[in-house]
């Protein structure tokens, strides 16, 4: 009897013995995921096609983007759970954890970008609110993929573009280069131009232009033609948030984990 038990104790340790392996590597690899549907928005194609952009991106890129969807917030803020969703699945590139994060919550049509390490540099305060015009009439009309798809284009711009340091207009240094020689161009022509002008001679004021007693001014007037102003700029003072501006002209914020995120968002 006692080997018939030990024998079903056996059988029912190597059917759940792998559970226990499989289960934790499961939702390790879940919550890895660049895209985590939960609030169920995506079709299964739709998923897959924005989950290839997305990791073909942020391996190139060498910064995580990340798609988030929920239905409840749970009592936080966007920011806050984009922040957090970030820092607890452990995304993020190199020792600054370099990424993006667009998380959208279905509860109050909430959406928000969490930007850490290299991705605050690269998605400053003005381009977070560009990229919105972008994609918030997609959110608004339900399609989600369209709107997830241009996120993802859009940071990888602004991510290539943050990486070269690039001007923004093109050709700067062409247009500076044309600029210089013109000017050059014009010095050299007026030099020969007062070079051939012999009969002109400096004078220390215009007494000899005018003939004594030929001037007389009938009516004199004061008048005020135009004033300088110098202005200062008054430094930011952090919000009551504890939010600051960097350099870079990005807002920064501590999350419940002490790590330091920048971002926007708003309504859909």
């Amino acid at each position: 009897m006692q080997s018939v038990k030990k024998r079903l104790w056996m059988i029912l340790l190597a059917l759940f013995l792998p559970v226990f392996f499989v289960c934790p590597a499961v939702a390790a690899n879940a919550a890895e995921s660049r895209l985590v549907d939960q609030a169920g928005l995506l079709s299964d194609s739709e998923e897959a096609k924005l989950l290839e952009k997305l990791d073909e991106i942020s391996e190139r890129q060498q910064a995580d983007l990340v798609v988030v969807t929920q239905k409840l917030l749970h009592g936080t803020s966007a920011m806050e759970n984009a922040d957090d969703f970030y820092d607890r699945n452990g995304y993020g590139f190199g020792e600054e954890k370099d990424g993006i994060l667009f998380l959208i919550s279905m509860e109050e049509r909430d959406w928000y970008i969490s930007t850490s390490g290299f991705g605050i540099t690269a998605l400053t305060d003005a381009d977070i609110n560009e990229m919105s015009k972008r994609f918030t009439d997609d959110l608004s009309a339900g399609e989600y993929a369209a709107a997830f798809t241009k996120f993802a284009n859009l940071c990888d711009d602004y991510l290539t573009q943050a990486r070269k340091g690039a001007e923004p207009f093109p050709y700067v240094g062409a247009l500076v280069l044309s600029l210089g020689v013109g000017f050059a161009a014009s010095l050299a022509v007026t030099g020969m131009m007062r070079s051939r002008l012999k009969t002109v001679r400096r004078q220390a004021s215009a007494d000899g232009y005018v003939k004594n007693g030929s001037m007389k001014l009938a009516t004199e007037k004061d008048l005020f033609l135009y004033r300088q102003v110098t202005r200062m700029e008054k430094p930011k003072q952090p919000d009551s948030e504890g939010a600051s501006i960097s350099a870079g002209g990005s807002s920064t914020h501590q999350s419940s984990s002490g790590a330091s995120h920048g971002g926007g968002g708003g309504k859909f």
